[in-house]
């Protein structure tokens, strides 16, 4: 079975007032990363998972927060890992 990797980044635009307190909800979600957030209340978030189910129940699970206005899917990208593995075992 082939293993995959799963990275996504996210822009959340938020409520301002409560852009700190999603960006610590956020940050507790599995593979999940907040690397800023605006005084507006956009948020840039990354997610990472191993497949793109993880990271769908991610991204559904922060539009469902309060104060979450929304959040766009920005970049996805996934590599098989079990492909790699073999490039680098190969001489």
């Amino acid at each position: 079975m082939n293993q995959e990797f799963h990275v996504s980044s996210l822009v959340v635009l938020t409520q301002p007032p409560f852009r700190h307190q999603l960006a610590q909800q956020i940050a507790t979600l599995e593979g999940a990363e907040v690397h800023a957030v605006s005084d507006e209340g956009k948020l840039v978030v990354t997610l990472e998972g191993p497949s793109q189910r993880p990271i769908m129940s991610a991204i559904d699970a922060i539009q469902a927060m309060p104060g979450v206005l929304s959040a766009a899917l920005i970049y996805h990208q996934f590599d098989d890992l079990d492909v790699e593995c073999k490039e680098i075992e190969t001489p």
